[in-house]
């Protein structure tokens, strides 16, 4: 089991690294997911692929939060 996980932080990482741009949050929600997982029944991969989306998708909501704030208002 520990190989399983060692394996999955180190494909995170790797893809966390190849496209840093487009896993935005995915990183931290599979290393969170995979510890919360792990200690809910042994189901660290699991945890470790539903964290990496829930990460993405905040990270994704953040980004457009702020752009949305940086939006210049028109006056009429």
């Amino acid at each position: 089991m520990k190989m399983k996980v060692m394996m999955l932080v180190v494909a995170v990482f790797a893809t966390g690294v190849a496209g840093q741009a487009n896993a935005a949050g995915c990183l931290k929600g599979a290393v969170v997911g995979g510890v919360a997982g792990h200690y809910a029944g042994h189901h660290a991969v699991v945890g470790a692929v539903g964290g990496c989306m829930v990460g993405r998708h905040l990270a994704k909501k953040h980004a457009q939060e702020q752009a949305a704030q940086h939006q210049p208002t028109q006056v009429h």
